[in-house]
């Protein structure tokens, strides 16, 4: 990621260059992004092709000012840090489905080394707002909740990652590319078992809590209080505009 690159993506998160690649600076890039940036699967539901290609993330996600899921986000996240200075490593998860993990390469997560090793997320939707502690085993309390690291009943290194009480996903060791989460990505954007395909969904951190359209519905979380409304056809594309400041030409399909 050159310097240009570089410069418009933090434009695009609202941030400045931090001064040096530390733990601080990465906890605000973090919940930038998250503010920022939608968590969104609209390009399945409108017929847009996805590529993990770094050239069309940049274009998708900087320069067209869209979202995407963890493939797309904390992909090219992962290129922003390494510029930045960071050791970066591109960690494979199975997502849990009640009490039982799916699928690997399920999700994507980072893995950032500084004085200790760091899980980032900016991909996984409602989750911790401040990277975690890889090796901490006690609770980790941010704005968005509680998160709990711990080995995994598999062993094999595998950790398994709970969010306000629930199980998140499970954590390989083993560092991979990006090009390794491509048929997974692909799976996930195509199949009618993935729950990716069912509905088109976009959510976004806010100052207050959460913003999300799912379908058509529309749904507020502000100070722990929820609030939905069933938004008519014809208010979903400015809801889109007002709340993600994403503009569409039409609307996803709803569901296939």
């Amino acid at each position: 990621m050159n310097e240009s690159r570089i410069t418009g993506y933090l434009d695009r998160l609202g941030v400045a260059r931090p001064a040096v690649p530390d733990a601080q600076s990465l906890r605000a890039l973090q919940l930038a992004h998250l503010k920022a940036v939608p968590f969104e699967n609209l390009s399945i539901h409108l017929g847009e092709p996805i590529s993990l290609e770094s050239e069309a993330l940049f274009d998708k996600i900087v320069e067209r000012r869209r979202g995407g899921f963890c493939y797309e986000l904390n992909g090219l996240f992962a290129e922003l840090l390494t510029a930045l200075g960071y050791r970066v490593t591109l960690l494979a998860a199975r997502v849990f489905k009640g009490s039982r993990p799916g699928p690997l390469f399920d999700h994507l997560a980072l893995r950032v080394e500084l004085d200790e090793p760091w899980l980032v997320d900016v991909g996984f939707g409602d989750f911790a707002d401040a990277p975690l502690r890889l090796d901490e085993r006690a609770e980790q309390k941010d704005d968005a909740g509680v998160s709990q690291i711990g080995p995994a009943p598999s062993g094999h290194g595998d950790l398994d990652v709970v969010h306000n009480g629930d199980p998140a996903y499970r954590l390989t060791a083993r560092p991979y590319e990006l090009e390794d989460f491509v048929p997974m990505c692909w799976w996930q954007a195509t199949s009618p078992e993935s729950h990716f395909t069912r509905s088109p969904v976009c959510s976004m951190r806010t100052d207050e809590g959460r913003i999300t359209i799912s379908g058509s519905k529309l749904i507020h979380t502000a100070s722990g209080e929820r609030t939905e409304r069933v938004l008519r056809e014809g208010d979903l594309l400015p809801a889109y505009a007002d709340h993600f400041a994403i503009s569409l030409d039409r609307l996803p399909s709803i569901g296939r």
